[in-house]
């Protein structure tokens, strides 16, 4: 394999794995860690970077999880405040000012205001809509 994570979700299955395959006569090479399941020394070192491995998907799950509760403690919810989603409302009841001028004034992607914002200038969920990726009016 290329690396361990790349094996397996978890330590118990990159075990489980490495004893099916050694059961089948099979070793395992591990190119990015260059270890193998060869010998005594060879399958601790495999063990020891497998729970690295594991621990290092634990520590990536938590900061991932951590991201959007730290927003929504400072008030974001989903992508804009309550306060850019009145600024956005405003600034869209200007004709002249687009969505992307709106995006790029909050600092988010386009398709947050279109999420955030359904009805768009009219207060209708047809309000803003885009086609070809060319922005409308609608009807």
């Amino acid at each position: 394999v290329w690396r361990l994570d790349r094996l397996s979700r978890s330590l118990r299955q990159l075990i489980e794995t490495v004893e099916d395959l050694r059961d089948r006569g099979i070793g395992l090479r591990s190119l990015g860690e260059a270890i193998g399941t060869g010998g005594a020394g060879g399958r601790f070192v495999f063990h020891v970077f497998g729970a690295l491995a594991e621990f290092e998907r634990i520590l990536i799950r938590e900061r991932t999880m951590a991201g959007p509760e730290a927003a929504r403690r400072r008030g974001r919810t989903g992508g804009l405040s309550y306060r850019d989603r009145a600024m956005a409302r405003a600034m869209l009841a200007d004709p002249g000012i687009r969505v992307g001028d709106v995006a790029a004034r909050l600092g988010t992607s386009r398709a947050t205001p279109y999420r955030h914002l359904p009805g768009g200038r009219d207060g209708t969920r047809e309000g803003i809509r885009v086609t070809s990726g060319l922005r409308e009016q609608a009807p």
